[in-house]
């Protein structure tokens, strides 16, 4: 028997990989959505990349109904995303665009899955980011993505917003994950302020365990000091 279903959309990146295995570890079928396939996770979703943002949702959601096959998910989680610096003055709609694509987009088509798969009381956790909750000048594309994310997040908190009741509509915003990536782009930077990738998918599973919730629409910093992490969330 296992303990119930998720599926991380972004399953194969650095943080969906360790929400994948942690969940696998405690029992969880656990399906994975993104570009490429993860072979550690019971059913992967691999999204047509040069299609348009409905015929991705429309592949996703229908592919996610084939392998659930009339059970419903625990757990939505979305980690897809990506980074991209850049003011107005070079390449902004560039960069917005494919931050949209990897943020927005992804985010949404999570949205659409929880609002037909998910059961009573389960989890939809999207991924913010906290410099976006002020000007990002330097990374404006990103700021602009992750600023709609957390809307989305507050619209899907909020009553008649189309998911099942009881459902817990919640957005993590990192500072910095300790991911290979950035600890190789980053390698002077203090690593005891970058939050652990097993933190954050305990914080997954804690939520889907209907454990230490916070209020649906909550918009949660992740705030990482000398290794110890705390969630603070945003007014």
């Amino acid at each position: 028997m296992s303990a119930g279903r998720v599926v991380i959309y972004g399953g194969k990146g650095a943080l969906g990989s360790a929400c994948v295995d942690h969940f696998k570890a405690n029992n969880y079928w656990v399906g994975s959505i993104d570009l490429t396939e993860n072979e550690q996770a019971d059913v992967s979703i691999v999204v047509p990349r040069d299609a348009a943002w409905a015929a991705q949702e429309e592949t996703v959601v229908s592919k996610v109904a084939e392998s659930l096959a009339g059970e419903k998910l625990d757990a939505v989680i979305c980690v897809a995303g990506g980074w991209a610096g850049g003011n107005a003055k070079k390449d902004l709609a560039k960069n917005a665009d494919l931050m949209w694509k990897q943020s927005v987009w992804t985010s949404a088509i999570s949205a659409a899955v929880a609002a037909q798969h998910l059961k009573e009381g389960g989890v939809l956790a999207l991924t913010g980011a906290k410099p976006a909750l002020e000007g990002t000048p330097g990374m404006i594309g990103y700021g602009m993505a992750k600023a709609a994310v957390h809307q989305l997040t507050r619209s899907l908190g909020a009553e008649k917003s189309g998911l099942p009741a009881g459902s817990l509509a919640v957005s993590i915003l990192p500072v910095t994950l300790d991911t290979p990536m950035n600890r190789k782009w980053m390698p002077d930077a203090d690593f005891g302020t970058w939050t652990p990738l097993t933190e954050v998918a305990g914080l997954f599973l804690k939520w889907t365990q209907a454990q230490e919730r916070p209020a649906t629409g909550s918009l949660l910093q992740l705030i990482t000091k000398n290794g110890v992490t705390q969630l603070i969330a945003a007014e």
